[in-house]
């Protein structure tokens, strides 16, 4: 079973969290969840949803989610020697880029994006900031160059998107494309 940490920082965008695990669960992947306090709220502000009346709502609809606190450095997910498959951190803030890019390594979220770049594995940052400083931008860079994707929540409009849902569903569906999960949340270019 594909494993991963998926992690919700307090940049705007968390929708795109909350419907990325809502897909993966289905996929029967296994996710260890895990959100910032501004992570939370914003989550709060904007969707509405409590982060944790939804994600005990999904704990009971599947035994395949893991709801972490952001101090558990003791979770398998903060350990190298536990086999999973990458992290996600969607929406993820420019500080909690920063932080890692930089190796700070303060919660769970940014331990667990340290543990995928030791051990070589997917490590996907959705950022979610305009406009972008050049700080921003050396981070974005020196993290590509160590091998992590930057998918940052910019929606295309070539499938002629009729709802906000829709444009959701194409940030989501690149991100699931990057990991090569079949998925049909948007018309892709061509079809």
């Amino acid at each position: 079973m594909k494993t991963y940490l998926i992690g919700i920082t307090g940049a705007s965008g968390s929708i795109y969290a909350v419907r990325l695990v809502e897909e993966l669960l289905k996929r029967d992947i296994k996710i260890f969840l895990t959100a910032t306090s501004n992570g939370k709220a914003v989550m709060k502000h904007e969707t509405g949803l409590e982060f944790n009346e939804w994600s005990n709502g999904l704990k009971k609809q599947y035994t395949n989610l893991i709801i972490e606190e952001i101090d558990n450095l003791f979770s398998p997910a903060a350990s190298g020697s536990y086999k999973m498959d990458g992290t996600i951190i969607i929406p993820c803030s420019m500080g909690t880029l920063g932080e890692i890019s930089c190796g700070i390594t303060k919660n769970l979220l940014t331990r667990a994006a340290d543990v995928a770049l030791k051990e070589k594995r997917e490590l996907i940052i959705v950022p979610r900031e305009t406009p972008l400083n050049a700080i921003h931008l050396e981070n974005m860079l020196k993290l590509s160059k160590m091998g992590v994707s930057i998918i940052p929540a910019m929606p295309g409009f070539y499938h002629k998107p009729e709802a906000l849902s829709d444009v959701i569903n194409f940030v989501v569906g690149k991100i699931l494309d990057y990991l090569k999960i079949q998925n049909n949340l948007f018309e892709k270019w061509g079809n």
